[in-house]
């Protein structure tokens, strides 16, 4: 089925893209991987290309360009080379929007154009070792003294947090005992600041160059020009931007799922099994063309669902339906192409495991498959 969704503007783009992870991530790339981490000059060198910079304002050094499609096409990209950039998706697609859209003047003049450049990287610390999915149970507290807030307290599984510049966290600020959605604010807090520090790096069944870590503050004063946004508004303000964090995860899901039919119709093709290419067996046929056909339906899905965020009208129901849909088909997609592989899909080195270890967490991360079921029923009255 013809895709219609990216114009000449965004193919241009893609080249740009696929040519850089040629060059500058594809050779190194194994390295990364033994060593858990990609290196922090990667997100300069995708600065001085532009390629993380389009959604910033061109007075600030950026593209202009408010459009997520060129963000897909990062994905679709990092897919196509079996390779991750990090946490680079949490940054471009969840935080980067947050200073876009909530940073003042002055906030704006000091931080967007090192966002633009890649001189500045960013991480969102939500989660506590206490708290998932529940943001109303934060425990971690910033109590105003003078022009600063002086914040306490912990967060983990904070992707990019190794690297992180700026860390947006969300904390309590205002104690309301009759709303506890009441009193939650946005703080930036700068890397360097004292008594913050970052944790141990979390070891991960997938995902193994994006670091994940544990964030600690102890009595770190972060001045209150570091206030993102309206105080005690947080929960509100982290509602805007959800829609988009949870298509940016069925864009990766999409895309991964592709690469993994890809490279097992390549495999069959070349497995001799019995004295015949696996490729010939009806069952081989049957379980590839099954796949195919169930993953462009779910492309169709998400493709609909990316143009109506560029148009401004995709709804949260509508973003639940698309992240669950596309989650739940990566993982059935990439378990039966796991299994076309035999063994050989169970060796570390095949590009098939890395797929099927990364798949994991995309039906928890961003809101759980649950969680999204529970949005999508009571949209039905239920």
């Amino acid at each position: 089925m013809r895709r219609t969704l990216f114009e000449e503007t965004h193919e241009d783009f893609r080249l740009l893209v696929r040519d850089f992870i040629a060059r500058e991530v594809v050779p190194s790339y194994e390295d990364w991987r033994r060593a858990g981490l990609v290196p922090r000059d990667l997100f300069t060198a995708l600065g001085k290309l532009g390629i993380i910079g389009t959604s910033i304002p061109e007075e600030y050094g950026g593209g202009g360009q408010d459009d997520y499609r060129y963000n897909a096409v990062i994905q679709e990209e990092c897919a196509r080379a079996c390779v991750t950039l990090g946490g680079l998706r949490t940054h471009l697609d969840i935080v980067v929007p947050y200073f876009t859209g909530l940073a003042n003047a002055e906030q704006r003049a000091r931080w967007l154009p090192g966002l633009a450049s890649g001189e500045l990287y960013t991480a969102i610390a939500m989660s506590e070792p206490a708290t998932g999915s529940d943001l109303a149970g934060i425990t971690t507290r910033a109590v105003r003294d003078g022009d600063h807030f002086v914040l306490n307290g912990a967060k983990t599984f904070i992707t990019g947090g190794h690297h992180a510049d700026l860390v947006i966290v969300v904390a309590r600020t205002i104690v309301d005992p009759d709303n506890r959605r009441a009193g939650l604010s946005l703080l930036v807090v700068e890397k360097g600041m004292p008594g913050f520090t970052v944790g141990r790096k979390l070891e991960k069944i997938g995902l193994a160059v994006q670091d994940t870590v544990e964030l600690a503050f102890d009595d770190v004063r972060v001045p209150a020009a570091n206030l993102l946004g309206e105080e005690g508004a947080a929960f509100t303000l982290l509602g805007r931007n959800l829609a988009q964090e949870r298509l940016a995860i069925a864009v990766g899901a999409v895309a991964q799922a592709r690469t993994a039919i890809d490279l097992t119709v390549a495999y069959v093709r070349d497995r001799t099994v019995f004295g015949k290419p696996l490729a010939q067996f009806q069952n081989t046929k049957f379980e590839l063309a099954a796949l195919d056909a169930e993953l462009t339906a779910a492309q169709a899905l998400l493709d609909a669902a990316i143009s109506a965020l560029v148009a401004g009208e995709l709804d949260p129901v509508d973003a639940a339906r698309t992240k669950l849909f596309c989650t739940e088909t990566q993982g059935r997609v990439v378990d039966r192409c796991l299994q076309l592989h035999g063994g050989y899909g169970y060796i570390l080195e095949s590009p098939i495991a890395s797929l099927y270890a990364d798949a994991r967490v995309t039906r928890i991360y961003g809101g759980t498959s649950e969680v999204m079921k529970l949005i999508i029923s009571k949209s039905l009255g239920l």
